[in-house]
């Protein structure tokens, strides 16, 4: 773990030390352009750390992939999402060490997911504290090939703030060839460009309940509509539902921005979106409760939580703006040790990196 603290701590100071050095931009959505060096510091220490790691969650059997299979264009389209397969073959074309795909990932990944921030976070280096604290990094490291699709779309936000829906779902196309449940934002960006704390939010969050209440008779629904597909082997997933800490966690922001919504809304007039991203992403946790494969789809709209924290900080009068901010900080710090050590015990390794105390 102590490279992972290192790591938390080396971020935030390197984008805090880019937000306080940075000058003010009316043209940005956020208001403010961070110093673009610092911030590329930062985006480059989780790059690093992520990519030089040799263990966390799915990271072997990558690994094992990539050294034993060979990529070709006769195969490629033949074991699993082609785009990420191609990837895999021109990378091999250098070397068949899997440390070059994990690198490889972890920059597309963290370069994609910063630059979104860059752009929209009010406050870069809490959006990049959370990033780690709410143990969506640690997640980049696992499900490698969906958090690699939804980074891309997360770096098409512009497009769907804009209401440019052909860019947009170009950009949701291609990310399907990495993984295909990217699919699922085709029908989201209808959705989701709505009036927050609408009537469809509210249709939404009693779909939800429903589905919790029924789950064994809407599990046996969709399994029978994906059967046939290679992701009807999930009908054996095994591994539990979510932790309810978690959807508390990730709920909270969205129950401050519902109180805040009218100033939210002044504030930062694109939000709506934002709000209902973010309001998905707790929805599809929800039911992740109940089981685990259903916190997958929630990686699509979690960044955005990322986008909406900081705002939080700006509902509050200016006086009790620095208390929400370090109470953010030691809160997440909290969830953060009670997720990767006590929860989970991450061990993190490297074959680069050795650091202990």
């Amino acid at each position: 773990m102590t490279i992972l603290y290192f790591n938390l701590a080396f971020v935030y100071a390197s984008s805090l030390l880019a937000r306080i050095v940075g000058r003010p931009n009316d043209l940005k959505p956020s208001f403010i352009s961070p110093n673009i060096f610092f911030v590329g510091i930062a985006i480059a220490c989780l790059a690093l750390i992520s990519g030089l790691r040799n263990n966390i969650g799915d990271t072997y059997y990558y690994m094992h992939s990539y050294r034993e299979f060979d990529f070709t264009w006769d195969n490629i389209g033949s074991s699993g999402d082609f785009g990420f397969n191609m990837l895999q073959m021109l990378l091999q074309q250098w070397t068949k060490d899997p440390q070059l795909l994990l690198i490889t990932t972890a920059v597309l990944t963290n370069l994609l997911i910063g630059v979104t921030l860059y752009k929209y976070s009010r406050l870069i280096e809490l959006s990049l504290y959370a990033y780690i604290t709410m143990g969506y990094f640690l997640v980049s490291m696992n499900g490698v090939r969906q958090y690699l699709a939804a980074a891309i779309i997360f770096a098409a936000t512009t497009y769907l703030l804009k209401g440019d829906w052909k860019k947009y779902m170009l950009v949701v196309l291609i990310a399907s060839t990495i993984h295909q449940t990217a699919l699922i934002l085709i029908p989201i960006y209808f959705i989701v460009r709505r009036p927050a704390w609408s009537k469809m939010t509210l249709l939404m969050l009693t779909f939800t309940i429903l589905i919790v209440w029924g789950f064994n008779g809407f599990m046996e629904l969709l399994f029978s509509l994906i059967e046939g597909t290679k992701y009807a082997g999930y009908r054996d997933f095994q591994e539990g539902g979510a932790s309810l800490i978690r959807v508390i966690v990730a709920a909270i922001p969205l129950g401050l921005a519902f109180l805040g919504r009218e100033k939210l809304k002044e504030l930062f007039p694109q939000s709506d979106i934002i709000v209902n991203m973010a309001l998905l992403g707790v929805i599809f946790m929800m039911i992740s409760t109940q089981n685990w494969i259903f916190a997958r789809f929630s990686i699509y709209f979690g960044l955005y939580q990322l986008i909406l924290l900081p705002w939080i900080v700006k509902l509050f009068i200016k006086k009790d703006q620095k208390l929400i901010y370090y109470a953010i900080i030691v809160c997440y710090f909290l969830y953060f040790f009670y997720e990767h050590v006590l929860s989970l015990n991450i061990n993190y390794r490297s074959d680069y990196i050795h650091l202990s105390l």
